[in-house]
């Protein structure tokens, strides 16, 4: 592994990296501590959304300093592991060098939530949510094909 410290790096990708990557990228990096470095981004990345900005706060996860970085900067030192949290990132994202294996959870996208503000903020919470429990899940299941320790 290329990391510091020889942690393995795990990507989030989604095509924007805006809401659901970033989301991912805060949630592991709060569930894991310092097992793994998590990282995002996005086929086409537009910038992090506020929303998921204000959602992750509700959680005591700051992830306001995190950047919306493309595919790209990944290709010629690729993390260990890409988790493609939406379809269309998975269909579009380049053939990685060396071993990195990609896993597809796809996600609702919450940047196309509309109605009032509340009911907005219910369809983050609502991925947001989904997002942690699949994290949760997979952690306590070993962080396959990671094997990290618990």
């Amino acid at each position: 592994m290329s990391s510091a410290n020889d942690r393995p790096r795990v990507l989030f990708l989604c095509t924007g990296n805006s809401c659901r990557s970033q989301m991912a990228e805060g949630l592991l990096r709060h569930l894991a501590g310092e097992r793994v470095v998590s990282l995002s981004a996005g086929t086409d990345p537009v910038g992090i959304n506020p929303v998921a900005v204000r959602v992750m706060s509700e959680l005591g996860i700051d992830i306001s300093g995190q950047s919306s970085d493309s595919i790209e900067e990944y290709l010629t030192d690729p993390p260990e592991l890409v988790v493609a949290v939406c379809d269309r990132a998975a269909a579009s994202c380049p053939t990685l060098p060396g071993a990195t294996q990609v896993l597809r959870w796809p996600f609702p996208d919450p940047a196309h939530a509309v109605g009032t503000e509340e009911e907005v903020l219910d369809e983050f919470r609502a991925v947001r949510d989904q997002i942690r429990t699949r994290l949760e899940a997979w952690l306590v299941a070993g962080a396959e094909p990671l094997a990290l320790q618990r």
